[in-house]
């Protein structure tokens, strides 16, 4: 364990033909970041190991492959199908229905192509661990997932249908020699009574995306930047 209470670095390769890391400002049309966000980052680790003992914290993305864009058009569902009301299923009646064919759209997408990362990420307790849980069986239960390529759920990059393939670190090729301001940039979503969004300023230095401990502190940078 290092002095902050959290785990040394540990890291993990996912790469795929397709992802999208939707811009939350642009809901009708999806834009992709040129880079994973922090929160899709640490959605990859966690669909390798999640537990309710233990927090991910994003470190940097080491991005390997050029940055590509594709554009293309999708039909999508406007609306979500709801669950019956436990009354209807007690005592019966009529249940919400959706028709897709009756509520889709058309939508763009400008997604990315043939991407290829590198994440680390270091991991703390909450206050759900046992007594029994200690860094080194994460640790070693991490790792043994990424060398045998286990998740616990279908990695994704961005979007559910952009599934992401999960390699070992090792070996994996240097970052490109790509370094540009990215503007704002979702860190990650505070869950409470009240979800509430944070952003950082993100800067691609060759190749790599560091990612803040306090995103909030690097917006005086980007206004500065302005």
């Amino acid at each position: 364990m290092t002095r902050d209470g959290r785990s040394p670095i540990v890291a993990l390769r996912a790469r795929g033909p397709f992802a999208c890391f939707t811009r939350p400002e642009l809901k009708a049309e999806r834009v992709s970041y040129v880079v994973p966000t922090p929160s899709a980052a640490r959605g990859l680790i966690e669909a390798v190991l999640w537990k309710p003992a233990i927090r991910w914290h994003i470190e940097r993305i080491r991005v390997l492959a050029p940055i590509r864009s594709i554009a293309f058009r999708r039909n999508e569902v406007n609306s979500r199908a709801v669950a019956p009301a436990a009354k209807v299923i007690a005592q019966g009646g009529t249940a919400p229905h959706l028709y897709a064919d009756q509520d889709r759209a058309q939508r763009n997408t400008i997604a990315l192509r043939d991407v290829d990362y590198v994440i680390e990420a270091r991991f703390s307790f909450t206050a759900k661990a046992g007594a029994d849980d200690n860094m080194g069986k994460f640790l070693d239960m991490f790792r043994r997932r990424v060398r045998q390529g286990q998740a616990f759920q279908q990695p994704y990059l961005g979007c559910r249908e952009f599934a992401a393939e999960i390699l070992s670190p090792e070996g994996a090729p240097e970052p490109i020699d790509d370094s540009r301001d990215l503007g704002l940039m979702l860190w990650d979503i505070d869950f409470g009574k009240v979800n509430r969004p944070r952003f950082f300023a993100a800067r691609l230095e060759a190749g790599v995306l560091e990612v803040p401990d306090d995103p909030e502190s690097t917006l005086a940078m980007l206004g500065a930047s302005a």
